[in-house]
This record gives structure tokens, sequence and C-alpha cells, in this order.
């Protein structure tokens, strides 16, 4: 059996797509990932065997321009990402048994497309639960989106969520259909998404609430196992001292980010922390030679949140979940999307601190670091750990197989 994953958008949305395929590699299935170009995602891919058919200019490069994300010819760029999507997704899936896609929905919608084109069964992931529509919570910000003040019924904002999404991304994907032979799509979301898109959240993380509009399958994170060690000089960085707390933002920009590191350096310290700060998208450094910082690039955090006090972060979902799996306490600065959702979940579990909106400052860091660090959440956390799943991967591997027919 042979598979085509498609995705575009940042580390978060690619590193799943590597554990689901190598799940599906352990079962005798064949897959390769159709992704964005970047350096960091060939690598990773290439470290556990995973093909990369690279899509579109590097993720990291228009992080790097500074410009958050904008209404402003959002309908173009949704187009020409729908195209270029498709056409990588059409030739790697010839001779493919099934197409299952992820990340920004105006990929997803070109590789449904081209899944369609080739007659393959298809799938959708969404791995938050507020990136599918529910009555029990609101969509998440869009840009260039203006929702109405005061309308608190879930289900109407979802239903404005979605003319929103067929205005600005209806009509360029139709041309696009319409230029490969296949006819228009009524809805664009209800296509990308399908009746039954999978969930690949943990239950207990990000649980999905039922009675709700659509059958979803929740299969549990797709957490792929990384036995890398550790840099030696992080090592012996670990060696010398206290558990640190970690700071790093992953693939947010953190417009600012010597701000960001002056403030989580100080917070940190005034708790009587070392602090370790993972250098990241944002390119965060340290603010000083004194000998209680570190600065880290690329490293295995299911290793590294073993050893850590706390973990300070954007609130990402493979960031939250593998710190919710090594059983650390987390301060979560959400920045944008999915975000707002995971530090809302890290408090009502009381495995963490949620800081309120996306700019720290030393009293507002203090405060979450100060209840994080508290041995009530320490001791939380380690009980949460406990219950969270791994097999998530492997239970969406086995609905594939069955999906197409284990051919």
């Amino acid at each position: 059996m042979r598979v085509v994953l498609s995705t575009y958008g940042s580390r978060g949305d690619v590193e799943p797509m590597a554990g689901l395929a190598v799940a599906l590699r352990a079962l005798g299935a064949q897959a390769r990932v159709c992704a964005p170009s970047d350096k960091e995602f060939a690598e990773r891919l290439a470290g556990v065997g995973v093909e990369l058919v690279p899509v579109g200019q590097p993720v990291r490069t228009q992080v790097a321009k500074g410009a958050r994300p904008s209404g402003s010819g959002l309908s173009e760029r949704a187009a020409a990402m729908a195209a270029a999507q498709f056409e990588a997704v059409a030739a790697a899936a010839e001779g493919s048994d099934a197409v299952v896609a992820t990340g920004l929905l105006p990929a997803a919608a070109g590789a449904r497309t081209a899944a369609e084109k080739l007659g393959l069964p298809y799938a959708f992931a969404a791995f938050f639960p507020s990136y599918l529509p529910s009555p029990y919570h609101p969509p998440f910000a869009r840009p260039g989106q203006s929702l109405p003040e005061g309308v608190t019924d879930n289900r109407v904002l979802h239903d404005l969520d979605a003319r929103f999404m067929n205005e600005t991304f209806g009509t360029g994907l139709n041309a696009h259909r319409a230029s490969v032979g296949l006819s228009p799509v009524a809805d664009f979301r209800d296509h990308v998404l399908t009746g039954r898109p999978w969930l690949a959240a943990d239950p207990l993380l990000g649980p999905w609430q039922e009675p709700a509009d659509l059958d979803v399958v929740q299969t549990g994170a797709w957490v792929l196992p990384d036995g890398r060690p550790l840099p030696a000089e992080l090592e012996a960085f670990l060696e010398a001292g206290e558990p640190p707390v970690y700071v790093g933002f992953g693939s947010m920009p953190m417009h600012g980010s010597g701000d960001a590191a002056q403030v989580a350096v100080d917070a940190v310290r005034a708790q009587g922390r070392r602090v370790l700060v993972g250098r990241g998208w944002a390119d965060l450094a340290l603010i000083d030679g004194a000998d209680d910082c570190f600065a880290v690039g690329e490293a295995n955090h299911q290793v590294l949140f073993r050893r850590v006090a706390a973990v300070v972060h954007h609130g990402g979902a493979g960031t939250t979940t593998t710190a919710a799996l090594a059983g650390v306490p987390q301060v979560v600065v959400p920045q944008m999307v999915d975000q707002p959702y995971w530090a809302a979940r890290v408090a009502e579990l009381g495995i963490g601190a949620a800081h309120d909106g996306p700019t720290p400052t030393y009293e507002s860091l203090t405060a979450a670091l100060t209840k994080a660090l508290a041995e009530e959440t320490r001791v939380r956390a380690t009980e949460v750990a406990a219950r969270i799943r791994t097999d998530g991967a492997q239970v969406a591997a086995e609905l594939l197989l069955d999906m197409a027919g284990r051919t």
C-alpha cells in the first residue's frame, strides 16, 4: 500500500505527518510527505527515512519577513497555495492508494482536488478541536476576518466562518478545479474537512465533545518517537546544576524577540532558576554571558523536557503534547490560531499556567511562572502525563489501511 500525506504549515504541521508515516511503515505501507521545502523539515523526515516531496517556498523564509498574517491578497495567496499543493500531490500520488491532508485549508483543498482527480480515498486531519466546527467552541481568528461582536452562538459563528471561507477561498479553488476538469464545490469548508474528519489530538488534552454536527474520529496525537541524543554541550549544562526552565517559542516569530528573551531570562532568574533558551524561528539569544543560561537550537524535546523544571512556550499542539507527556509544568504564551485553545486547556487541567496575551512582561511572566513552579502543579503534571496516550499514529495508520482496503 502507498499513501501520500499532504501538509503546508510550520514544524507542528509536518512532524505529526512524519509520525504517521513511520507508523504506516511499521504496518508494511509506504508513505511520502508533501510539505514545505524548509531545510529542517527535509532533515527531520530524512532522519526517520521518510521521503519529502517539497511544495512551495520555505515557510521559515516567509516568517522571517516579519509581517503578521493579514487579509491583504489572501484570496490570491490561497488560490496559488491550492494549485501548488494539487500539482505536488497529484504527481506524488500516482499509483498510490490514499491521500491524507492537514495544515492550512487552501493547501488541504488542493490535496483533496488531487485525490478526487485520481479517484483516491481522502481524509482530513485536524490537530486541535477548534479547527473543526462545533457548538462547544467558536472558530479561531483568521487573517482578514471580522466576526460580529456580541454574537455568542458558536453555530452562528461557524456559519459566518464558513461563509468567509467560501468568499475568500472558494472562488479560487473552483477556478482551479474547472481547469483540471472537475465540477465546482458549493461549500469550501465542508468539502475540505469532509463529514468524517480525524482529530489527531490526545483525548484528555484536547477532547472532542459530543453531540456535534460532524462524525469526528479522534485518533490521539500523532507522536513521532525521538531517540536522538542531546548535544554534548547541552548535556554538560544540564548536569552542571538544578533543572533549568526552558523558554522557546518554536516556529513563532515573536516580534520584538530581543525583548522577549530579556523578559524571560529576568523572570526565570527571579525564581532562582537557571534558564535554557530555545532559539527557534524567533532566533532568541542569551542576554549576557552568565553561566546560568544556555541557548540551544534543534534538540530532542521528548528527552529534554523530562530534565527541566518547566517549559515556557507558544502553545503549539506538538509542544503542548510533548511537555504534557514529559510530565513537566508549562507556561503557555499563546500567539495565534490553536495556541489560545492549548493555553486554556493547560490551565484547566492544572498542569501549568495560561499567559494572558501574546506579549509577556516581567510581571506577567513572573506570575505565570510562580503558578507553574508550584509543587501542586508539578504533582498534577506528573499525574496527567500517565494518562496521555502515545498510540495515536498507530490508530490512524490502521484506520487508513482500512479506508484504502489494505491494498
